[in-house]
């Protein structure tokens, strides 16, 4: 049995995103509880050179819009990046959710050939449709993912594997 672009993504990006929420939704929680300004964690970083913990979530959903739109062949919707509570980044993943969410089987299906080139400060790399998803897309958006759970558990927020990992009823 294969698994198509459309099983390989969309549930997979979604299920992330949806984990991620529910990360975030631990630390909005968790500020609250112990009296901590939310945006000490909105800016935390793992090391001085590294990323916020904003520009993780803006990174990752950036990834997950942007493979769906490629995937499909389709313009990239473009979210500024201005988000700078709790909720406000909880809205913009619920946005990218909902985004993700709108595209059928059918458009991603049969992208596996699908020449992607991405514009990077290095140049533009080029990729076909499963090379991009399999070796751009999840490392990179699983990357993001990660380093928010990351930089909120260094932070003190009570998050466990689980936390992360998600779905707990969804192990079918």
């Amino acid at each position: 049995m294969s698994i198509s672009m459309s099983q390989a993504s969309l549930p997979v990006l979604i299920r992330g995103l949806t984990n991620l929420q529910h990360i975030l939704g631990k630390a909005q929680a968790h500020a609250a509880e112990k009296q901590i300004d939310p945006s000490v964690f909105i800016g935390a970083r793992l090391y001085p050179d590294m990323l916020p913990l904003v520009r993780q979530v803006y990174i990752a959903t950036d990834t997950a819009k942007g493979c769906a739109a490629r995937l499909a062949g389709t313009d990239i919707p473009s979210f500024p990046d201005v988000e700078q509570t709790f909720d406000e980044l909880h809205a913009r993943i619920q946005k990218t959710i909902d985004y993700l969410k709108g595209f059928d089987a059918a458009q991603i299906d049969g992208s596996e050939t699908r020449q992607i080139v991405l514009k990077m400060r290095v140049g533009p790399i080029e990729f076909t449709g499963q090379s991009y998803l399999l070796n751009f897309v999840l490392p990179n958006f699983f990357f993001h993912v990660t380093t928010a759970y990351d930089i909120l558990r260094h932070s003190g927020v009570e998050l466990g594997k689980l936390d992360y990992l998600g779905g707990r009823n969804e192990h079918a």
